[in-house]
């Protein structure tokens, strides 16, 4: 086999694994080899039964305390028997499994291994598989791969479809040049793959994550340093200081930040210097980001220029579009709003407008850098969410101006060295303050049991006249799909609130203008609870909504449950953030108090840093939109800086040489970076 061919082509991958493979974007081998394991299955030392704790895997050895229990349950035959050993007793159930009866003997002693809930106030091992002291011996201390699934698709159809295409793909060829990898201490890349896929122990894990860490921030800092050859442009859109914006400024209701007038002074500076500005402005959730490019665009305008406020979602492009009109329409800037969702003849309308110089400040979605999309005078490009455009989209944006001055704007909180290494082109800017008008955010850790009392306090939020989101918990190994995750979540809730309560669902599966839809009923008032999954990580101002609650928040990295927390707290009422985890372990809670003490996203950061050691590397991935299949710029920072190191030595000819060369990975650098052609 090569790594070009179908899936299909892989022995024991028949049309329905191929489907349900292509519904999670594997379609050849090379996919399938680079569709890693999002954790382990780690068969442990026997656990005593008192120390078993709510959503832990574990193993335990005991002997039946009564003869098996058989129940039926609607179409469910229900297995149960009651499990102790010397430290005490818990219940085991089975479903559907009615031959286990006379399988389970009194008297005999059993190794038990499954997950652990909690029913009815007690815990219970559920479905656990039954084996012998020399079989789970023979397995302890191994780890197997636990996979991303979707719904019809195991976990063991995938482990046998990889270990076949391990064994037969014919063209896993080396690529790194041999001084790189003595120099850096890196595996081959065909024994990473079968060390990050099959390890024998963790540290065989470590190195082969550590070697395809490497080539996912080797090949993108070889695609930004062949993007970012070019230094200083200069441009012919000098843009002075009009007291016009300070007149703007006094008309606020309230007064920018000793960090806002700092970050705008360098925005200032930057587009009056008579070189196109290249900033970033990293700013906290909440710490006014927006009003700063604002001031900039109207800046822009009053200089005889055009602007472009380009924005990840259709929902936040009409939110800003309200704001700037709001703010800026009655000093006679003209506005104008470009999406995807537009008729034809709006969009061709507003193309009209904007190329004729009739619009002064445009806002939009994708649709602004569109092949008909032409300015009359474009002088500055603002990109909100940055990271979640591609390079070579920002710059479709960039080239339709005359060498436009650009600004970025993030509110992912990244250390500043990570950010100097990983926007090594732009200069940084950063918003270190929250306006003063902003409560601090109340935290709270709590485990399954508390979820009755939160349901409580969400009832009397709303009551208020305020509103909740409640982010859904993760999908589970058991293959069923985001859409029936949220729809079960939701349709448990309507069971559990009044009918008065209005609750609605958002998935990632949703068409683009659907989410929109319900996201805008939701800003309107006219949804009390949106149950959601990460999708809202980047969402727009929703002031009434002052309570979000997180099912296993252990599984999220605190980068990504903090932007999530930064969905409330907009508005002047007290908000409040409430960490549900089914996750009891001392390493779960040390890093969740983190977030529980600070609300200050880059102290966060920086203490996820200190917490997330080198064997710490499942399920705390900092976003559900992820850059990298493996490398995360937290933890692997230290092999970021190393790959940035080798790919400065590189000269213009051999960096596109080498990256050339590798179609496979490339493919997917260029898919994160937005076409990078070379």
């Amino acid at each position: 086999m090569k790594l070009s061919d179908s899936v299909r082509k892989i022995k024991g991958v028949g049309e329905k694994a191929e489907n349900c493979l292509n519904r999670m974007n594997v379609f050849t081998v090379g996919d399938l080899l680079e569709h890693y394991p999002r954790d382990y299955d780690e068969f442990k030392p026997l656990q005593p039964i008192v120390g078993l704790r709510e959503g832990m895997v574990a193993a335990i050895e005991g002997s039946l305390s009564a003869r098996p229990q058989m129940r039926t349950a609607g179409r469910l035959k229900i297995l149960t028997i009651t499990l102790q050993d010397e430290s005490g007793s818990v219940l085991v159930t089975w479903f559907n499994m009615p031959f286990l009866r006379n399988r389970l003997k009194m008297g005999t002693r059993y190794i038990l291994r499954g997950w652990v809930v909690r029913k009815s106030g007690r815990l219970v091992m559920e479905q656990p598989k039954i084996y012998t002291r020399e079989e789970y011996h023979r397995r302890a201390g191994k780890l197997r791969p636990v996979y991303p699934l979707t719904a019809g698709l195991t976990n063991n159809a995938v482990t046998k479809a990889v270990e076949t295409a391990l064994r037969e793909t014919e063209d896993l060829q080396e690529y790194l040049p041999t001084e790189i990898r003595k120099r850096r201490n890196l595996l081959g890349y065909k024994k990473a793959l079968r060390q990050i896929h099959f390890p024998e122990n963790r540290r065989e894990m470590c190195e082969g994550r550590r070697r395809l860490v490497f080539d996912e921030l080797f090949l993108y800092s070889l695609a930004l340093a062949y993007i970012k050859k070019n230094d200083a442009v200069p441009s012919s859109h000098v843009i002075e200081e009009k007291p016009e914006a300070a007149a703007l400024l006094d008309s606020l209701p309230f007064s920018l930040t000793k960090a806002q007038e700092r970050v705008l002074g360098e925005i200032m500076a930057d587009m009056g210097s008579g070189y196109a500005m290249n900033r970033l402005v990293q700013g906290d959730v909440g710490s006014g980001k927006t009003i700063v490019a604002v001031l900039a665009l109207y800046q822009a305008v009053l200089n005889g220029r055009q602007g472009a406020f380009m924005v990840p979602t259709e929902v936040l492009a009409n939110q800003h579009y309200r704001s700037l009109c709001g703010l800026l329409s009655d000093r006679g800037v003209r506005i104008g709003l470009l999406t995807g969702s537009l008729t034809a003849k709006q969009k061709r309308e507003g193309q009209e407008k904007l190329a004729a110089g009739e619009w002064d400040i445009v806002v939009g979605t994708h649709a602004i850098i569109q092949d008909k999309v032409e300015f009359d005078n474009l002088a500055l490009v603002i990109t909100d969410e940055q990271h979640r455009f591609g390079v070579r989209q920002r710059e479709s944006l960039f080239k339709k101006g005359e060498e436009p001055h650009v600004l970025a704007m993030s509110a992912t909180p990244i250390p500043r060295t990570l950010a100097l290494i990983l926007y090594g082109d732009m200069d940084l800017s950063v918003i270190d303050e929250r306006p003063s008008n902003r409560l601090p955010i109340k935290n709270c850790v709590v485990n399954t049991s508390y979820r009755p009392n939160a349901y409580k306090f969400m009832k009397e939020q709303i009551d208020r006249g305020r509103q909740v989101y409640i982010i859904c918990p993760m999908v589970e190994e058991s293959g069923e799909s985001e859409l029936e995750n949220v729809t079960i979540y939701t349709e448990e809730l309507r069971e559990i609130f009044p009918s008065s309560v209005r609750i609605d669902s958002l998935h990632g599966r949703m068409r683009p203008q659907e989410k929109d839809e319900i996201m805008e009923r939701f800003a309107r008032g006219e949804t009390d609870i949106l149950v959601s999954t990460t999708v809202i990580e980047v969402g727009i101002d929703v002031p009434g909504a002052t309570v979000i609650m997180i099912e296993n928040a252990e599984r999220f990295g605190l980068a990504q449950l903090h932007q999530l927390r930064g969905r409330v707290g907009r508005g002047s009422e007290q908000s409040y953030c409430i960490l549900m985890t089914g996750q009891e372990s001392e390493e779960a809670r040390e890093r969740l108090s983190v977030l529980a003490g600070s609300n200050d996203g880059f102290y966060i950061a920086r203490e996820d840093l200190k917490l997330r050691g080198q064997g710490d590397l499942f399920g705390v991935r900092q976003s559900g939109d992820q850059l990298f299949a493996l490398a995360d710029i937290f933890e692997d920072a230290a092999i970021l800086q190393e790959a940035g190191e080798e790919a400065k030595t590189f000269t213009g000819e051999e960096l596109a040489l080498l990256y050339k060369k590798n179609r496979r990975l490339r493919g997917r650098i260029e898919r994160y970076l937005g076409q990078v052609t070379l």
